[in-house]
């Protein structure tokens, strides 16, 4: 009876390597370095876009006759109802094998399930399992002569399922199935099929064996098979890419990619996305950014996580235009891209002035859960804006931030206060200040010092003095700089008594001049007041406080005296 046949493929399946469970490939982008390839997986084991069609069974006859002419169309197959079947008829099987009273006429009724119990013993009789470790010891064997001598010499009745079963043997050099496979290719027409390729990729690219020449070799086989555009497909392709990523060797990955043209296949968003890895890996940025662009011009891109590490590697290599590019085309698509990449491109667009505004355009596009963490981010592009001196912009961000945030601290605002002193706009300086204390912060000695020196600077001394006042009230000891500001500012406007006075009160005060508050002071003595005897107390005061004066300021003093003597002279010569 025909199932006695069925019971016999179901005793046989055991003896048959199948593949693992199916593996899905995850296309990844490290940093960008760049992605690296997943894990190697066992030869046996592939991808679930590689579509291949499982080699057990066939859902009809018709598609067990298309395998064997090399022509099965991809992914047609169901295996979750070869499965169910499978169980099905193990299953009636057990419950009436040993029951030989049981009526069995009617057990397999349904003409469909017998009809796929047929197909599948078609499809085990048409492998013989005993060719089948035949050309696989001899695969893993070693031999003085070549390998296709060796093939050569055992009578094997070749088919595509043959070698599909071959080439997911596990632990064979990848070395024995290129040879293996081109030595069927040539002897086998029904080997000559997409599916059969794929088998072999996938097989050689899992191998924790292969070495460079053997990547290469298989590349060049690849290309070979090529010439024939309808067997290669996008998912062979984007394998090798991956494997040349994996390898190191971009340049081969971008020659992977730049020959789908030829063979007839067309880039998906995993192609780019694994050339743009590959070429990460060594740092190929120029080489990168136009596959990036063709990437851009189809419009299929990679998910979010993907594209916000192809913006990532770009602002890495310099090139934020460039990255901004692929930032509002995942906008367009209203894609929610990494905080990590945001905060990347913020911080490359800000490091220019040609590029801030670029900056402060996406500030404004912040999504709002990363906003409220965000302080570090504002503020470089406050410090762009400060930078390209453009203090109003910069005070308007900061003024956001105060309001819907992140929160500003007192660094931020003496960005903008520094910014605004040093333009000379110094009533939005003092309301910056008092903002600050009226969140509950605290102006520290810098703000107090940068706003004195804006003061300063406009010839303004009563203010920079108040705000000296106000500091001293605030915080028990200041800085060297807040005196010497003010020093500086009173020789400028030549009001050598008050900067004597404060340096006087500079000493009371527990902080110890330098030598560039005497330099500053003996100098103005000297050149604008000419008063040499005030300046050589002052010399002699810093040599008993260990400051050493510079020779040059020390021979300004002789000088100056010199001059004194000599017109004395001539004035007492005129009078005689």
């Amino acid at each position: 009876m025909w199932w006695r046949s069925r019971a016999k493929a179901s005793l046989l399946r055991p003896l048959i390597r199948r593949p693992s469970p199916i593996y899905s490939t995850q296309v990844c982008l490290q940093t960008l370095p760049l992605i690296p390839p997943p894990p190697p997986s066992p030869a046996w084991i592939r991808p679930v876009d590689a579509c291949l069609p499982t080699l057990r069974f066939f859902s009809s006859a018709q598609q067990c006759e298309d395998v064997g002419k090399g022509s099965y169309e991809l992914g047609r197959i169901k295996t979750d109802e070869n499965s169910e079947a499978d169980e099905s008829l193990t299953r009636l099987w057990n419950e009436n094998i040993d029951d030989d009273e049981h009526d069995t006429s009617d057990i397999f009724a349904d003409e469909k399930f017998s009809e796929a119990a047929a197909n599948e013993c078609d499809v085990v009789a048409d492998v013989d399992l005993d060719q089948v470790e035949k050309v696989r010891s001899l695969l893993g064997g070693t031999w003085q002569d070549s390998l296709e001598t060796r093939l050569d010499q055992i009578d094997v009745r070749l088919s595509a399922e043959l070698v599909a079963l071959v080439l997911q043997t596990p632990d064979v050099l990848p070395q024995n199935l290129i040879n293996f496979f081109i030595w069927a290719w040539k002897s086998e027409e029904t080997v000559r099929s997409s599916r059969t390729v794929e088998i072999l990729v996938n097989a050689v690219s899992g191998s924790t064996e292969l070495s460079k020449m053997e990547a290469y070799k298989l590349w060049d086989l690849v290309k070979e098979i090529g010439k024939n555009k309808a067997v290669l497909n996008t998912s062979i392709l984007n394998q090798l890419i991956s494997l040349f990523g994996r390898l190191q060797k971009p340049r081969a990955g971008l020659e992977v990619f730049n020959k789908f043209g030829d063979f007839g296949c067309y880039p998906d968003r995993n192609t780019y996305c694994l050339t743009i890895a590959a070429l990460g890996t060594r740092s190929l940025f120029n080489t990168a950014w136009p596959v990036c662009e063709k990437m851009l011009t189809s419009e299929d891109l990679p998910d979010g996580e993907n594209i916000g590490k192809i913006i990532t590697f770009l602002c890495k290599g310099k090139k934020a235009k460039e990255a901004h590019l692929v930032y509002l085309m995942a906008q367009q698509k209203e894609m929610l891209l990494p905080r990590s990449c945001l905060d990347n491109l913020v911080r490359s667009l800000s490091g220019k002035e040609e590029t801030l505004q670029m900056a402060l355009e996406l500030l404004n596009n912040y999504p709002k859960e990363y906003v409220r963490n965000a302080n570090p981010i504002f503020a470089l592009v406050i410090q762009g804006l400060c930078r390209a001196k453009q203090p109003q912009e910069a005070k308007q961000l900061l003024l956001r931030m105060v309001h819907s945030g992140p929160p500003p601290g007192t660094a931020v605002f003496n960005y903008v206060i520094t910014a605004l002193s040093k333009g000379g706009e110094m009533e939005d300086a003092i309301s910056l200040m008092n903002l600050i204390k009226e969140r509950g912060l605290q102006p520290d000695i810098y703000t107090y010092s940068v706003i004195m020196s804006g003061f300063a600077e406009g010839g303004l001394m009563d203010e920079a003095y108040q705000i000296y006042r106000e500091a001293k009230k605030k915080h028990s000891k200041l800085s060297p700089v807040t005196y010497h500001i003010l020093i500086r500012g009173y020789c400028k406007m030549e009001e050598y008594e008050k900067a004597l006075e404060c340096l006087k009160e500079m000493k009371e005060d527990g902080v110890r001049p330098n030598s560039d508050e005497y330099n500053k002071l003996i100098r103005s003595l000297c050149l604008k007041a000419l008063d040499w005897r005030t300046a050589e107390k002052l010399l002699e005061e810093m040599k008993e406080s260990g400051v050493f004066l510079k020779d040059a300021t020390r021979s300004l003093i002789s000088a100056v005296k010199e001059l004194e003597e000599e017109a004395k002279s001539e004035s007492v010569g005129d009078e005689v």
